[in-house]
């Protein structure tokens, strides 16, 4: 038999699940975006997105060397570290390069 702690217990955890999920940060949702443009085209579309993004959107620049770090990892994955460095240039301060300096 149930007691009542676990009733609540199930009542409360079920109450969380089926909130709707917390829109994501614009820079969350272009670090998506870009990382999935990398998978289907190529590191430098994705960095081109990048830098277009940033200069659409200023705001968008302190975000801008995490974002391409993240999308060297990912380059350095796809590609391995010498095909993946071939795709740098100077986005973000070569933030690109330095990712994928650090996952190579």
């Amino acid at each position: 038999a149930e007691s009542d702690s676990d009733s609540q217990l199930l009542a409360a955890s079920s109450e969380t699940v089926s909130k709707p999920a917390k829109p994501h940060a614009p820079q969350d949702v272009l670090r998506e975006k870009l990382l999935v443009e990398l998978q289907e085209k190529d590191p430098g579309t994705a960095l081109t997105g990048l830098q277009r993004a940033v200069e659409q959107r200023p705001s968008l620049a302190r975000h801008c060397m995490s974002i391409a770090r993240a999308l060297g990892k990912a380059a350095v994955e796809q590609y391995g570290p010498t095909r993946a460095h071939r795709f740098s240039r100077p986005v973000c301060d070569t933030s690109f390069a330095s990712g994928v300096a650090q996952f190579s």
